[in-house]
């Protein structure tokens, strides 16, 4: 699926979306972005209230996902320990949409969903403002490797080195800005 490698485009300022088709159902892929566990094999573990208000917690820790690779010293504390993300759900409408704060109300990041087919289109759009606009890099480099975890977890197939290519697009996305407003 060729869009599944593409590089987010930074639409707006503050703004970054990546677009990815995942094998569906629908449903499926909905239940890789609510349930704890299966979220956990590609992004995070933690709660998600699926509902607005509902509170969102995202718990981090890349050595479950790569448990076999050496972070890079910055990343260390989220490979080996891992860190919990809070935030809360904006709008929760299964199985096309979800919204929720990431770290506090400066980032708030969307997933849309999109039956194509056989086929799921997925639109994230994470919009950073305040603070966090200059992290938005980082934050695109961030989904867009999760990002491949899931498309290679729905896939069935292999997972890519987590770190080679977190440090591959974090090279690309800095090239990419702007991230200031």
């Amino acid at each position: 699926m060729k869009n599944n490698e593409q590089h987010g485009k930074f639409t707006r300022p503050g703004e970054v979306r990546l677009v990815r088709t995942l094998p569906g159902p629908i449903e499926r892929v909905w239940q890789y972005l609510t349930d704890p566990e299966k979220r956990a094999r590609w992004f995070a573990g933690g709660l998600l209230e699926q509902q607005p208000g509902g509170r969102a917690e995202f718990a981090m820790r890349q050595a479950n996902l790569a448990p076999d690779e050496t972070p890079p010293d910055k990343y260390k504390h989220m490979h080996h320990s891992g860190v919990t993300i809070k935030g809360r759900v904006l709008r929760c409408e299964p199985p096309h949409l979800l919204v929720f704060t990431f770290g506090g109300d400066d980032s708030e990041v969307t997933f849309e969903l999109k039956t194509q087919g056989d086929q799921v289109l997925l639109v994230l759009t994470h919009l950073a403002q305040g603070e966090d606009v200059p992290d938005l890099g980082n934050f695109a480099t961030g989904w867009h490797t999760h990002l491949a975890l899931l498309v290679a977890e729905l896939e069935g197939s292999p997972r890519p080195p987590f770190w080679a290519l977190h440090a591959k697009l974090l090279a690309d996305y800095s090239k990419l800005g702007p991230f200031s407003t």
